[in-house]
């Protein structure tokens, strides 16, 4: 039978492993950064400086958390995905430029670290673009916005998207007697159309097509999913690669965004779907833009 003393003396070890020491001297400190080491923030042991995890409690070494609300982030996260905040100190979160703790605003760019209040729909942004309706809402990002447009696989994907959309907005054919109604009428119309020439003196007028007739629902639904096929495979095409710049791809992400179709961010760090890249703790892994179909059920991790 183990005694006792044993045993409150083991717990009381236990004890002295798992409680971080409250205060560490200037020497102490100087002596593990001249060693090289890493001191544990849960037990107070020092490791090597790779380690990833203590060699005596294996808390993780490597981690940080959010000052705003304290849960764990990794350490080159710039945003929090729990409360939606930036939390970068010295680097500015709409252009990337260098911050010193002093500047209210951005020396490079002039934005302020509040952030900005979108004119077209009054969200407060910490980022170039409004994550609720995607307007640019800085110089730089105005000029990124341009310059993005005139790319060919940029034209061709909001050529693509006002198709999609026109074909949201077709009204098919319900029944059989809604098609012959609808033949009726153009039958009508050519004949008053030639009619109407005829007694201008023309013999043989041309009367000129419809040139949009109505379909039926599962033309119309074969021709969206069509459309919807294209745009994924050209947004597929336009996946952003990684980037040592977090700021930079999302305002990257952000500016090549299509509207008329409903969309999710995937990040290639989680593989999570988010809203926007403005709701990604780490963006600089790159990522693309997914199109999700009416009624989706897939889980977006929502940052608005």
């Amino acid at each position: 039978m183990t005694d006792e003393r044993t045993q409150g003396t083991d717990f009381g070890q236990r004890q002295r492993v798992q409680k971080a020491p409250d205060i560490q001297t200037s020497q102490q400190l100087q002596q593990v950064q001249q060693q090289g080491a890493v001191v544990c923030p849960n037990c107070g042991a020092m490791n090597a400086e790779d380690a990833q995890n203590c060699v005596s409690c294996g808390a993780h070494l490597k981690g940080a958390v959010c000052p705003h609300c304290g849960c764990a982030i990794d350490a080159d996260a710039d945003f929090c995905e729990v409360c939606h905040h930036y939390i970068r100190k010295d680097v500015c979160s709409f252009c990337g430029s260098p911050l010193r703790q002093e500047d209210s605003f951005c020396p490079e760019c002039g934005s302020p670290r509040g952030g900005i209040v979108c004119p077209t729909c009054h969200t407060l942004n910490d980022f170039a673009f409004c994550k609720q309706c995607g307007t640019p809402l800085t110089d730089e990002a105005r000029l990124l916005l341009a310059q993005v447009k005139q790319m060919p696989e940029y034209q061709e994907m909001v050529k693509l998207a006002r198709e999609y959309d026109e074909l949201t907005m077709e009204q098919p054919y319900e029944t059989e007697r809604d098609a012959s109604r609808d033949l009726a009428m153009q039958q009508f119309r050519e004949r008053v159309l030639r009619l109407l020439a005829q007694d201008n003196g023309i013999a043989s007028p041309i009367i000129p097509k419809v040139e949009k007739m109505r379909m039926s629902k599962e033309e119309l639904k074969a021709k969206k999913n069509e459309k919807l096929e294209q745009l994924a495979a050209l947004l597929e095409k336009m996946q952003i690669p990684s980037s040592p710049s977090p700021v930079h791809v999302r305002n990257y992400a952000m500016a090549q965004k299509p509207a008329g179709v409903r969309l999710a961010w995937v990040c290639n760090w989680k593989h999570a779907m988010h809203s926007s890249p403005c709701g990604c703790a780490k963006p600089q892994m790159g990522g693309k833009w997914v199109i999700l179909g009416k009624g989706s059920k897939q889980e977006i991790k929502d940052d608005l």
